[in-house]
């Protein structure tokens, strides 16, 4: 029996339509530009939103990262339990098997916010993803 089974990481916050999103897209882009195929990205929410917020999508589509067709789901704790890493945004209680290591980013919500300000939280959710990527995959570089 293989018990070999892809990284996965999970970044989750409540309404799942804004910081989670976002996080969950640069992990995407890190993932394609270091040629991780066997990662597996989560993103999800306690009490999801109907859609991901206006102004989330316009500051990521200045990166050309389209959040335009998301949809904000409900995640289980199985789930996220089924994670090596889980990011929570300074929202969650989250209580997850000792095994996952649970990061809480503790960044401020978009929902509301000026586009410049969501602008300054995407930037710090950009560093912290590619952080994170650094720390778990230091020894696979980047693709130019």
């Amino acid at each position: 029996m293989d018990t070999e089974r892809p990284v996965r990481f999970g970044f989750v916050c409540v309404q799942n339509a804004g910081r989670s999103q976002m996080s969950a897209a640069f992990a995407e882009r890190e993932r394609e530009r270091r040629g991780l195929d066997d990662l597996e990205i989560l993103t999800g929410g306690t009490h999801p939103a109907e859609s991901v917020h206006e102004e989330v999508i316009e500051a990521m589509a200045e990166l050309d990262i389209d959040l335009s067709d998301r949809e904000p789901r409900e995640v289980s704790t199985e789930e996220l339990d089924s994670c090596d890493v889980v990011a929570t945004m300074g929202c969650s209680t989250l209580e997850l098997d000792a095994d996952v290591d649970v990061r809480d980013w503790d960044l401020e919500d978009p929902h509301g916010r000026s586009v410049d300000e969501v602008r300054e939280i995407r930037d710090e959710i950009e560093e912290r993803v590619t952080a994170l990527f650094d720390e778990r995959f230091a020894e696979v570089e980047p693709e130019q």
